[in-house]
């Protein structure tokens, strides 16, 4: 079953939320030595390059600002690299990388929302 754009980009501003309020309170060592939260990490990780990559090309074109390309490559290379995951990256996209993520798809969520006629 094939979602919308719009359910999407719900399920990567889900995810990103999520990572946001978990670093909130964590710090580089307590991360990289609690496997459970670096599981959450890279899995969440993924499903924002996965859901991504099924957003049409057309409503990507909209927010050009989004780093499609390597967001959809994060998710490749922790899905087929997963023995080499490298968990400084992964901290490093989840404290410095996501809130910016987060503005920008939610811009993109306001835009197609504009579009869409009203019921």
């Amino acid at each position: 079953m094939s979602l919308s754009p719009h359910e999407y980009i719900h399920h990567i501003l889900d995810e990103v939320d999520y990572i946001l309020s978990q670093t909130k309170d964590l710090d580089y060592e307590s991360f990289v030595r609690n496997p459970t939260v670096k599981r959450a990490f890279v899995r969440s990780l993924e499903i924002i390059g996965e859901a991504s990559k099924k957003i049409p090309d057309d409503v990507k074109a909209i927010q050009p600002e989004i780093e499609w390309r390597k967001v959809t490559g994060m998710r490749d290379r922790l899905i087929h690299d997963y023995f080499g995951v490298d968990y400084t990256i992964v901290w490093d996209v989840a404290t410095t990388k996501l809130q910016d993520l987060r503005s920008k798809m939610q811009a993109l969520l306001d835009t197609i929302a504009k579009c869409q006629p009203a019921s």
